[in-house]
């Protein structure tokens, strides 16, 4: 069959689109000659084959259809400050299934704003005009998370605020403004799974109001038993450390990622943000294993019939220790051997006294009986670089729009405008590292071209085998999660009369406060270690006489949580992190 019986109709393409595609791809096809005749030919079979794709209707995957809910319609609404004051909700509505009976049957949960809840818009933190048709989509679909939890009686209560599309790890750079910490309004409560933080933290704020140690009074609204919220460099285990509760990255592949909106299939990560130990492996054991659809998953997921029982296994190991009598402040850690990585305390930026808290955190475990050392991993000290290296070319992809390399749900839906000056200047002061995302890939391409990348690839393998050497060793490799307490919202994020966008005016008053804050975290984005992070004491904060959590990583085995939780657990039985 020739080229030209694969076109139909009139020619879309001209002599100047073919040049212009041609200039795009850095070369010249000689003008006036045969080889630009051919070449037009060619652009023109291929954009009636483009065109027979656009007129299909979207397909909606029937796995993906949204789940029957008691009263059946879904609705939503935006609350306002009062309702909100913490800024912590995206958009309120409440979702069961008619019987909600289940292990999660009576508990509340709210979702960060990138994950498809159908009949909900899917936010992103973002201005509406970053998006197709300007406004915000309606999810047609549930992510495989929200439909599992549905499925195990929970109660979804809305969707949480996020930073601006996925993209800080602190909590002013959402379009709908600051997102307060409910210990210390006025204060970042991390990112980019802000609103999830602040919202699973209130019942402790709460808690330690009716036990009289906190006499303030100022509006909390109302909080969710436990949150899903998303991690590509540390945006659980971040926000869970500022805001003083748990918050798991499962090994890469546990939980599937489908429905979500990704920033880049490698390091994209979907987890628990929970007040106990015990519903975060309770909240696991519901949301992992395989879906057929997410490509993040591999041989080595399980199948959901073959999911650990991660809150029985943590309960049953507590039982056998209580019937032994070493369930006491002397001996609950006997046996668990601790890595305290040395290299984690070394990283810059970090605050001599959330250094002193996490050691006294990790001696504790030698009281406990535990074995505890120090064990070194050298190649940690790159970490950072390699993720940022690794990472980076591929993320430009997912702000446009582009799917990923590999079969994956790709939410059709979800259209984001193309790139130019409109994004530039909407982002530029809400949230830079939006921008420096597309400056850094276009660097990497102009400066190293792909091989850069391919390298930093390679060590990601390296600096794998140096944490699963060192894990070898231990249970568990510990560091600092958040290098120092919340910081202050910047002068300027607040929406004001004066400021309606809450615009700052420099860049690097908004970028200063997050400097550092992930070189502990997003190493083990891109090697896929499970990593917990759990708070075990309080730092002051500059500015205020207050204070805030501080927050201990947890990093287990690949596929090993459960180590993970007996490790938190264990340390609890010397007393609760908000009386250190």
């Amino acid at each position: 069959m020739s080229i030209v019986s694969l076109s139909t109709g009139e020619p879309t393409c001209t002599v100047e689109d073919v040049r212009a595609i041609a200039g795009a791809n850095g070369f010249i096809i000689p003008p006036g000659g045969a080889d630009e005749t051919a070449f037009l030919l060619f652009a023109n079979a291929f954009d009636a084959t483009c065109e027979e794709v656009i007129k299909l209707p979207e397909y909606e995957d029937p796995r993906l259809k949204p789940v029957v809910v008691e009263g059946g319609a879904r609705g939503f609404h935006q609350p306002d400050a009062k309702e909100n004051p913490l800024n912590a909700w995206a958009h309120r509505t409440t979702l069961q299934t008619a019987t909600a009976e289940g292990p999660l049957s009576g508990r509340t949960i709210a979702v960060k704003d990138n994950v498809s809840v159908g009949g909900l818009p899917l936010g992103l933190g973002c201005s509406p005009g970053l998006l197709k048709d300007g406004k915000h989509p309606i999810s047609p679909i549930d992510a495989i998370v929200v439909q599992r939890l549905l499925a195990a009686g929970a109660t979804i209560k809305g969707t949480a605020t996020c930073e601006n599309l996925s993209m800080f790890a602190v909590s002013y750079t959402s379009h709908s403004g600051v997102v307060h910490n409910a210990w210390l309004p006025g204060y970042a409560t991390g990112g980019s799974s802000s609103g999830c933080g602040a919202l699973v933290s209130i019942a402790d704020v709460e808690e330690l109001r009716r036990s009289g140690k906190d006499s303030r009074n100022y509006s909390l609204g109302e909080g969710v038993d436990m949150a899903v919220g998303g991690d590509q460099g540390g945006s659980i285990r971040l926000p869970a450390a500022y805001s003083g509760i748990y918050g798991l990255m499962p090994t890469h592949g546990l939980i599937p990622y489908t429905g979500i909106a990704a920033l880049n299939p490698l390091i994209d990560h979907t987890g628990p943000m929970t007040r106990t130990v015990e519903d975060a492996a309770l909240m696991l054991g519901v949301m992992a294993g395989y879906d057929g659809i997410d490509p993040r998953m591999t041989p080595e997921s399980p199948m959901p019939d073959k999911v650990p029982k991660y809150l029985e296994d943590l309960q049953t190991w507590v039982a056998e220790r209580e019937k032994m009598g070493e369930w006491t402040a002397k001996s609950a850690a006997k046996g668990l051997r601790i890595g305290i990585l040395k290299e984690g305390f070394e990283i810059v930026g970090l605050d001599p006294a959330v250094s002193n808290v996490v050691k006294a955190a990790a001696e504790r475990f030698r009281s406990l009986g535990a074995e505890v050392k120090e064990v070194s991993v050298s190649l940690h000290k790159h970490g950072a670089a390699i993720w940022t290296t690794a990472a980076r070319p591929m993320m430009p992809n997912s702000i446009s729009g582009n799917p990923p390399d590999l079969l994956s749900y790709a939410m059709p839906h979800l259209q984001p405008n193309p790139i130019g000056q409109a994004y530039y200047d909407t982002l530029v002061h809400r949230n830079p590292a939006a921008v420096n995302i597309l400056m850094n890939a276009a660097h990497m391409q102009r400066k190293y071209g792909p091989a850069l990348a391919r390298k930093a690839h390679m060590h990601v393998w390296e600096l794998r085998a140096a944490y699963d050497k060192a894990l070898e060793e231990v249970d568990v490799l510990i560091t600092p999660c958040n290098n120092t307490v919340g910081p202050k919202h910047p002068a300027g994020t607040a929406k004001t009369a004066e400021n309606p966008e809450g615009f700052s005016e420099r860049i690097m008053d908004l970028f200063e406060p997050a400097i550092g804050n992930t070189l502990n975290t997003c190493s083990f984005n891109v090697t896929g270690h499970p990593a917990m992070s759990m708070p075990v004491g309080w730092g002051k904060v500059e500015g205020s006489d207050g204070r805030l959590p501080i927050g201990m990583q947890l990093v287990g085995k690949r596929w090993d949580e459960a180590s993970i939780f007996r490790v938190a657990k264990a340390w609890e039985v010397g007393g609760r992190w908000q009386d250190s």
